[in-house]
């Protein structure tokens, strides 16, 4: 079955590529969570069209790129996102965000594909690598601010994170210490279903040996 992706998926690709996947992927975990569409042939069209207008502003030699490598070295990308109190975000930042702010902000093309960036999950300032072209590289400034807000400074970016990572793993220890209690729990109920089974086995051949 051909979707069209509406958001970035792992192992799958990125928003705006048509793929071919399971009917029962697509039916019951794509298209319920809103992660793709159906690839009608209207859609595909509209999407190949776009495509070709933003090709335009595509660079195509190595001069060019440079001139826009410089024109992107110059940008500071903003994203406003929902955050929740310690900087994490509700979604992410992905490649295909990126390229498409450069084209709303700049009017310049570049390759989803070549923004060299994983999924951003938190608030905070960025620097991201983006291939132009076969040898021009640029890295952009980018700003991932909580909506509404500002960005806190640096320090207090950094304790955010460390608060967040401390209480995931005293979670985690939680979680593993509790599974740790069920486990003897049930070893201790299996051990005591044992001796009775061996009780009752002996008291049943008592009788015959009188």
């Amino acid at each position: 079955m051909e979707i069209i992706l509406l958001k970035d998926v792992e192992k799958l690709g990125l928003r705006g590529d048509v793929v071919d996947v399971a009917r029962g992927y697509a039916r019951n975990y794509l298209l319920p969570r809103r992660l793709a569409e159906v690839a009608t042939s209207a859609r595909v069209t509209e999407l190949q069209r776009v495509d070709a207008q933003r090709a335009k502003h595509e660079a195509r030699t190595s001069e060019q790129a440079r001139e826009i490598a410089e024109i992107l070295g110059k940008t500071v990308l903003r994203f406003e996102v929902k955050s929740g109190p310690t900087g994490s975000l509700f979604g992410s930042v992905t490649p295909s965000d990126v390229a498409d702010e450069i084209w709303r902000t700049r009017k310049v093309r570049v390759d989803r594909r070549k923004v060299a960036i994983d999924p951003i999950k938190r608030i905070g300032r960025y620097t991201i690598p983006i291939q132009v072209f076969e040898d021009v590289e640029v890295e952009v400034k980018m700003l991932v601010v909580p909506e509404g807000g500002e960005l806190p400074p640096e320090e207090e970016l950094a304790a955010l994170e460390a608060a967040e990572a401390e209480a995931a793993a005293e979670a985690e220890a939680e979680q593993a210490e509790a599974e740790s209690v069920i486990a003897e729990v049930m070893a201790e109920e299996e051990l005591a279903d044992a001796d009775a089974e061996v009780e009752e086995s002996e008291d049943v051949e008592d009788p015959s040996e009188e």
